[in-house]
């Protein structure tokens, strides 16, 4: 067996390493599939945070749409990781576009949108689609929808609904290493989520959301038949889990139904953690007191971030309003809710 010398194990070795150390590397591709050309923001009303933006302004950066309504308690709960996300990757290549589309008229109001924005602490470009321009051109569904747009305008991913934050960093990772040629940080954002942004506990779920406004409304138990946009007076009785019910004087509109007179009440049988109730004034610069019990009962340690341990709270802005945290085991609660003055709107329920 003939030996094979040292020094030429050595020398193979040194051209080997050349070789390698002159082969170029291999650019980092994603393996997210190519779904088709992003068909932009044509149609917003206004921007806000930015001066109307185009995909081909925004060509070479990976870019995340999302759209959202302020309402929508789906929405805001996401708010902490779009937030997050767009903080963390700005300078390294990603721009996040929300668009604003509305589910309900008076998410049309500019001001009121405005205000959600601040409220929010939003400080990325917003596009404000009023006429569902946005919406219709990108053939969306869903509040909240994520689109991830790469570096050469094509859509490469797609999630709806709340959750799957880890997925949906990953997906950002992913494109924005192909953008660079290479992969980055690996690491995923764990947001601060206060007050209705905080996750919903899910595993001790038991309500859905429920709209007042009779075009949407399902498990409405007052005696009285719903007098469609005319007042008229409601009685609210015993409640099984999920039907709610009117009392006092209301005029029940497609959307909402408006209090008449002082204490006018919505009483709901629930069983979640938290309760929402998306609430207005009636009138810009208006406000409304209300009084909320369980069970008959001031809340005390399961009152939510907008009212007092004795349920008193001020209704002065058209928004979603968290009024019940159970603090302790969740389980069925009769929520009831007068309004102390007259003119105010009631909109839908959602639950955490």
């Amino acid at each position: 067996m003939k030996r094979i010398s040292l020094a030429f194990i050595g020398s193979v070795a040194s051209i080997l390493a050349a070789t390698a150390a002159a082969a170029p590397a291999v650019p980092f591709r994603s393996k997210l599939p190519v779904e088709g050309a992003a068909p932009g923001f044509d149609g917003a009303a206004t921007w806000l945070n930015s001066a109307p933006l185009t995909l081909k302004q925004l060509r070479g950066k990976v870019v995340l749409v999302d759209f959202w309504t302020y309402s929508c308690i789906n929405c805001i709960r996401t708010v902490p990781y779009v937030r997050a996300w767009a903080g963390k990757y700005r300078d390294q290549g990603l721009a996040v576009v929300g668009v604003h589309t509305p589910e309900f008229k008076f998410e049309q109001d500019l001001t009121n949108v405005n205000a959600a924005v601040g409220r929010f602490q939003i400080d990325f470009p917003v596009a404000v689609d009023s006429n569902h321009s946005i919406w219709q051109a990108w053939g969306n569904r869903y509040w909240p929808a994520y689109y991830l747009v790469d570096a050469d305008g094509k859509i490469r991913y797609k999630q709806f609904g709340e959750g799957n934050f880890d997925k949906m960093e990953r997906a950002i990772q992913s494109l924005l290493g192909e953008a660079r040629g290479s992969a980055v940080d690996s690491g995923l954002v764990n947001p601060a989520a206060p007050a209705e942004q905080m996750a919903p506990n899910l595993d001790q779920l038991g309500s859905g959301e429920a709209y007042i406004g009779y075009r949407q409304a399902a498990s409405f138990r007052s005696p009285e038949r719903v007098l469609e946009d005319r007042p008229q007076q409601y009685t609210v009785g015993a409640l099984q889990l999920n039907e709610w019910g009117l009392s006092g004087q209301w005029t029940v509109g497609a959307e909402s139904a408006m209090a008449g007179l002082p204490n006018a009440g919505v009483a709901h049988r629930f069983s979640a953690r938290d309760l929402h109730l998306v609430l207005g004034p009636g009138k810009a610069g208006g406000s409304v007191r209300i009084k909320v019990t369980l069970d008959g009962q001031a809340p005390g340690a399961d009152h939510g971030a907008d009212i007092d341990a004795e349920g008193n709270g001020v209704v002065s802005a058209t928004r979603l309003y968290q009024l019940v945290r159970q603090s302790g085991k969740v389980r069925q609660r009769r929520f009831e809710i007068r309004f102390l003055d007259k003119g105010a709107e009631a909109y839908a329920f959602t639950f955490g």
